[in-house]
């Protein structure tokens, strides 16, 4: 029975990291293809997994905190301001990132946050600079510098408006994992995250509201992209990887994840034959050697992944 649910665990934690992976290349797809607003698909995909999730949880077990978090105003506060500069910037700038380059790029930018945490942490002297954050902060410096020149000083591979907003996306990542600590030790996980992502989505809803949309150059292809970001490459990934935590260990499930950018670097190369040099993919090896690296050495009981 044990190995049976063990088993089940994975393949969710696997399921759950590939889904975002590729929820990051078809999000491309339906930005060069379609011509869809970024400002519309965030705030589309923040609303309907933001009430889907908080609808498992409703459903599920501990449906009292569905409301029961807003009945203390710090929490309330803590949340509101979580779901503005924490999910709501996450899901923005990594978006843009996409648009303006590619899924690879903008999910292996994202995943500089570690190395922010680590330096944010060690300046307010919360923490101390030890050799695993040389190698964590050495391996993301040159996988970065390798990613983006493809090794040549003299120019970038990536457009410097994407790199702008990968870089802000790790960086709201950093802040997103940071001030979530607290929250998540009062409160279930899809709580927090399916509020926070009802609070995002309906604050952008004023500069895009979800119904302004063309629909009418969209083709069934579209439409199927468009089911797949909202609903596997974003609720029904967070969900899987928490179901995962039933049955594995924070620290298994933190590997695993790592399949992420993998994935989306693979479907970005193969799927949609964008240009890959040597050198990138030395670049994306450091980075994923230093997710792995992270993940390896972090106390299980600490992690817990939100993803984009």
């Amino acid at each position: 029975m044990h190995r049976t649910i063990r088993r089940k665990g994975l393949l969710l934690v696997i399921m759950g990291a590939i889904f975002w992976g590729v929820g990051g290349t078809v999000a491309q797809k339906l930005f060069h293809q379609s011509k869809i607003d970024v400002n519309w698909l965030v705030t589309t995909r923040l609303l309907i997994s933001g009430f889907l999730l908080l609808s498992i949880q409703f459903f599920g077990k501990s449906r009292s905190q569905v409301f029961g978090i807003w009945k203390n105003k710090r929490t309330a506060v803590q949340l509101i301001i979580f779901g503005l500069l924490g999910m709501l910037s996450v899901q923005y700038t990594y978006m843009a990132s996409i648009k303006y380059g590619n899924a690879a790029v903008a999910t292996l930018l994202q995943y500089l946050a570690p190395v922010m945490i680590i330096i944010y942490l060690v300046s307010r002297k919360k923490a101390v600079f030890t050799r695993q954050d040389v190698l964590t902060v050495f391996l993301a410096l040159g996988g970065c510098f390798f990613l983006l020149t493809n090794g040549s000083i003299s120019s970038l591979s990536v457009p410097i408006p994407a790199i702008v907003w990968g870089v802000l996306s790790g960086l709201a990542l950093a802040f997103y994992t940071l001030y979530a600590v607290p929250l998540l030790a009062q409160f279930e996980s899809l709580v927090i995250v399916g509020w926070a992502m009802v609070i995002g989505g309906f604050t952008l809803s004023f500069i895009h509201p979800p119904w302004q949309m063309d629909f009418t150059n969209l083709t069934m292809e579209s439409y199927i992209y468009l089911v797949f970001v909202i609903i596997f490459g974003t609720m029904m990934a967070f969900w899987f990887y928490i179901e995962s935590l039933q049955s594995l260990s924070p620290k298994e499930t933190s590997l695993l994840g790592s399949l992420e950018p993998l994935a989306a670097v693979l479907t970005t190369v193969f799927w949609l034959k964008e240009s890959f040099g040597f050198f990138q993919w030395v670049g994306t090896a450091c980075i994923i050697a230093m997710i792995l690296s992270v993940a390896l050495n972090k106390d299980s009981s600490s992690h817990t992944k939100q993803s984009s």
